[in-house]
């Protein structure tokens, strides 16, 4: 039996090894728990091996697990492997294309841009993953992916995009009622919305020499949206990309002085997709649209 295995079992004991629990795999793989706890019954079954203790802190790899771990990961990838190589001699422009973005990309540029690629092509269905996470496209959790860093593995083709313009803003009701800072030493006098674990505001204004800390925020939250929604909502002066500020009547960009980083913007995909009609389109639509997003 063992001769005979289902790739879907090995990939189902790789991921709850590398999460550590039922829960965790089932939401990398979009599998439901019960399944994946089949998989790994059945994969134990047909190998005649206890893969897993089972305790209260989850899915702990045996000895026999541990052993195997390394074989089950390679046998994984050659999988993903083929399953790129086919999908790149498709010569269909339909199907399913699977993009990864941040939360705002994904919130606020890419529903525009899958409706105006509708109507283009409407055979091709998208999928988006909204996460800040970098999403792993040499294993096909996606099949593009929008990311603010420069992608660095070898297997990846990128193409800049562009650079979004970050900048001071904050709504107008509460500029109204608070006034408008002239100089950016002047923000310590208003309420600001900051992150609540992230430290990039604070690094920020310490390179204005200004120190702070996380309690100079009176409004903090790691979400992308959450924050940006607390900015609108008039909670006070934050940093947020130009080109959504300027698209929203009821914020201001403060201190158009103020030197602050640019957002790098890049589309990435594998090379071995890269040749796939439907991908190639959507890859090349984001591109252009979301160049005119950053410039407008």
């Amino acid at each position: 039996m063992a001769d005979d295995l289902d790739w879907n079992l090995i990939k189902s004991f790789v991921t709850v090894a590398e999460t550590g629990s039922l829960s965790a795999a089932a939401r990398t793989l979009r599998a439901s728990q019960p399944t994946l706890g089949r998989h790994i019954a059945e994969l134990e079954r047909a190998l005649g091996v206890t893969l897993f203790r089972r305790g209260r802190g989850g899915y702990v790899l045996s000895e026999n697990g541990a052993a195997l771990l390394n074989r089950a990961r390679a046998v994984r990838e050659q999988a993903a492997a083929l399953s790129r190589l086919a999908l790149g001699a498709s010569e269909q422009v339909s199907g399913t294309v699977r993009i990864a973005a941040s939360e705002v990309m994904a919130a606020y540029a890419l529903p525009t841009l899958a409706a105006a690629l509708a109507l283009e092509e409407p055979g091709i269905e998208i999928e988006i993953v909204a996460s800040n996470q970098v999403e792993n496209l040499l294993r096909r959790d996606a099949d593009i992916a929008i990311r603010m860093v420069k992608p660095a593995q070898l297997d990846l083709v990128a193409r800049k995009i562009a650079d979004i313009p970050l900048v001071a803003c904050a709504a107008t009701a509460y500029l109204e009622r608070r006034g408008r800072p002239q100089q950016p030493d002047e923000l310590v006098a208003h309420d600001l919305v900051g992150f609540d674990r992230d430290t990039s505001i604070i690094e920020g204004f310490a390179r204005f020499g200004v120190e702070a800390d996380r309690h100079a925020f009176r409004f903090r939250c790691d979400s992308q949206i959450v924050y940006w929604q607390a900015i609108r909502a008039g909670n006070g002066v934050g940093f947020f990309q130009r080109p959504l500020i300027d698209r929203d009547d009821g914020v201001e960009a403060l201190l158009p002085g103020m030197r602050l980083p640019v957002l790098p913007m890049w589309l990435a995909m594998h090379r071995d997709v890269r040749t796939s009609p439907r991908i190639r389109r959507v890859a090349d639509f984001l591109h252009e649209g979301l160049k005119r997003y950053a410039a407008e």
